[in-house]
């Protein structure tokens, strides 16, 4: 299991949303590549990056602050207004490991179907769900669609990986949706990243549990409890990969 730790970029920042609310801002960070230079020094290979000003413009908008993160040589997984082949391939040109495709992936099986012929392990779709429903661009819209069949039609297309986060959770520290993402593992084929909510190590630990029993469990995206120090991510890492 992958422990991904989160860098939100937001006005060259790093910061956190709560619910992804631009108006529930707490910033951590002027220099997102300090922190990733933090998580690589801890162990972390890989870490999670969001362009928040890029979600709710509909076009990154902090690539080169990623570059930087990027030039660490830690493995980049890159969401935030990524909705055309033209910003999917700066993203991927700049360096990124992965790109998350959020809002198009609900607007057009089409694009991610291309995405996927082109890219393959290198496209992921995040689910964002609220109320079991798929919400998008930068969780302002709700849809009418369920996240789990979103999911299906994406694992359908051969999307290698899912990114699924509960925004009821995300930024509360109240524990992750465990009975919602193991719903998710169970209806998939793909790899499932989980993401929301994680506050205590004891999260961590029944995440790792829940990979014993799902293969598909790829890992876990943990924002706020690192910045609020109530995990270290040298332990989280450990545990991932079975030794504590």
């Amino acid at each position: 299991m992958t422990i991904y730790p989160a860098i939100d970029i937001k006005g060259g920042r790093c910061v956190r949303l709560t619910q992804g609310r631009a108006d529930q801002e707490t910033v951590y960070a002027e220099n997102p590549a300090e922190v990733g230079a933090a998580f690589k020094a801890a162990g972390s290979a890989w870490v999670h990056v969001v362009d928040l000003d890029g979600a709710f413009a509909g076009e990154p908008q902090n690539l080169a602050v990623v570059q930087k993160i990027v030039a660490l040589g830690l493995k980049v997984q890159l969401g935030g207004g990524l909705r055309t082949r033209a910003a999917v391939d700066r993203a991927l040109g700049s360096g990124v490991s992965r790109v998350v495709i959020g809002t198009r992936a609900a607007e057009s099986e089409a694009f991610v179907g291309e995405l996927v012929q082109a890219f393959g392990g290198k496209v992921a779709v995040g689910i964002d769900a609220k109320n079991g429903q798929v919400a998008v661009k930068g969780w302002v819209d709700t849809t009418g669609t369920g996240a789990l069949a979103l999911a299906q039609r994406m694992d359908a297309l051969g999307v290698p990986t899912l990114i699924y986060t509960d925004i009821g959770t995300d930024g509360m520290l109240t524990g992750p949706n465990f009975p919602a993402q193991e719903t998710m593992l169970g209806a998939v084929k793909a790899r499932v990243i989980a993401s929301g909510g994680v506050s205590r190590r004891e999260d961590v630990v029944k995440l790792a549990e829940l990979a014993r029993r799902y293969a598909n469990l790829d890992g876990v995206i943990v924002g706020k409890a690192l910045y609020e120090k109530r995990v270290e991510l040298p332990d989280l890492l450990r545990l991932a990969r079975g030794q504590a």
